[in-house]
């Protein structure tokens, strides 16, 4: 009876064991939209995104990866998105030139909204902060910009008093 006991925890522990080593990483996603915005014949659209996260306490290297796209007014895609992986203090950024943005021909204006989708690893740290700005394309001078705050999917995390999560 011990013999089948000892035999019984056994088998469990193995089994326990067999499940653990065969678990996977799991990715969490996470999108920002930002609001619709005109964009004028002169102008130039641009996403900017950074990632604030530092190494963690465990020595996971910080690491944010995700896509940034443009869409029209109608949700539709102007172009493929574009790829992005940042480590801690990197900055990345997507520009989109009117010409580019499918307004068709003879118009002098459209309207947009810029996607941020973000793909993230359990345990790795990636804290996206983010910006939409649209500038004058010859003398690059801003006409407006809108900030996010910062995409933080997973995991417990620590935010500046009053900062803002989607």
């Amino acid at each position: 009876m011990l013999f089948r006991h000892a035999l019984a925890t056994a088998a469990i522990s193995a089994l326990l064991a067999a499940g653990a080593v065969a678990q996977t990483t799991v990715t969490a996603t996470s999108t920002r939209e930002f609001s619709l915005i005109g964009l004028g014949s002169t102008e130039t659209a641009q996403i900017n995104v950074l990632n604030l996260a530092t190494t963690s306490a465990s020595g996971a290297s910080a690491s944010c990866a995700g896509t940034i796209a443009f869409l029209n007014a109608i949700g539709t895609a102007i172009l493929p998105s574009t790829s992005f992986t940042l480590t801690s203090g990197q900055i990345s950024s997507v520009s989109l030139p009117f010409a580019s943005a499918g307004a068709g021909q003879g118009r002098v204006h459209t309207v947009i909204r810029g996607v941020i989708t973000l793909n993230q690893t359990p345990n790795v740290p990636c804290r996206l902060v983010s910006s939409l700005e649209v500038y004058d394309s010859t003398t690059g001078v801003t006409h407006s910009t809108s900030n996010s705050a910062a995409i933080t999917p997973i995991g417990p995390i620590s935010r500046p008093q009053g900062e803002l999560v989607p």
